[in-house]
């Protein structure tokens, strides 16, 4: 194509755009992620000392995007991630005791990885122009504010206090960073890490999957300001989120079952649930109520044949 024929092809391509514009029609966006729903079980200790786990509910019930789950401190409810109108991602709130959902955000980009964080819950944004960075919204309402200027492109975090940030930055390869808000400057203390980042329940560390290899993943507990790593257990084969009950035994799925891990007396991941029966083929995300009763977990559904 010479360049006479190239300007005409870019001015036909900026008429058709502006008179679908003028037709109301939207613009081409690219594909929505998969359909995904949230899963709710309760769950407590038998006398013997095993977990013992209800059949989850399914409580998005829909055609859709709904991920990222995470429980207030309250654990009276959980917000999460939901796409309900194209590809825009808002966070709504789920309410326990009334079965209730409501729209948390509604914004012109796009927010996902919802935390709690005092009197605010935090998010990563996708704003006009891509970049991704931190963002908090007040719970009450009210205008959003940026969390860290300077750094991005932000995939996920983990508050480890109320200044301190575990940070999962995008790149190749993907690296941990430790975040101070009040100096809004980062140190990398790792490199190849998956999206999974927690707080210790108990002692208050960081815990994160470290991929060595692309089959040899593990979780791994870091000492904050010492930045001493110790390893923990190899994930499940291609597993690599998971979640921390608050006595400090942690919860992995592979397929449709989940597994346990105690630190504290387990060699190898222990089976303790099969959720095959609620209809569920692959769990993702996990997250445990404050209390300690109550799962929450993300899941794709068998399809009927």
């Amino acid at each position: 194509m010479n360049q006479r024929n190239g300007k005409i092809a870019a001015i036909m391509f900026a008429l058709c755009f502006l008179l679908m514009l003028a037709r109301g029609q939207s613009a081409p966006q690219q594909n929505a992620p998969p359909s995904t729903d949230i899963f709710l079980a309760d769950f407590h200790r038998s006398r013997d000392g095993r977990l013992m786990f209800s059949q989850p509910v399914n409580i998005t019930s829909r055609e859709g995007y709904d991920n990222q789950p995470y429980f207030l401190p309250d654990g009276a409810s959980l917000i999460f991630t939901s796409i309900r109108e194209g590809t825009q991602p808002d966070i709504y709130r789920y309410t326990l005791k009334d079965k209730s959902t409501t729209q948390m955000t509604r914004t012109t980009e796009g927010e996902y990885s919802p935390t709690p964080a005092g009197k605010f819950f935090s998010v990563i944004r996708v704003e006009a122009d891509q970049t991704q960075r931190l963002w908090k919204f007040p719970f009450d309402g009210g205008a959003p504010s940026l969390v860290l200027e300077n750094i991005k492109p932000v995939g996920y975090h983990c508050w480890l206090d109320e200044n301190t940030l575990a940070l999962f930055v995008l790149g190749r390869p993907a690296t941990l960073q430790i975040a101070d808000t009040r100096t809004g400057k980062a140190e990398t203390v790792e490199s190849n890490i998956g999206r999974s980042l927690h707080r210790h329940p108990r002692r208050g560390t960081l815990t994160f999957v470290h991929k060595l290899t692309e089959t040899e993943w593990l979780i791994k507990e870091m000492d904050i300001k010492t930045r001493k790593t110790e390893t923990i257990i190899r994930t499940l084969a291609g597993s690599e989120d998971y979640a921390w009950t608050k006595e400090g035994v942690i919860l992995m799925a592979s397929g449709a079952k989940l597994f346990k891990f105690d630190p504290s007396k387990d060699k190898e991941w222990q089976p303790v649930a099969d959720f095959a029966g609620a209809g569920i083929k692959s769990i993702t995300r996990l997250t445990v109520s404050p209390r300690g009763d109550k799962l929450a977990l993300v899941a794709s559904l068998e399809v009927a044949k």
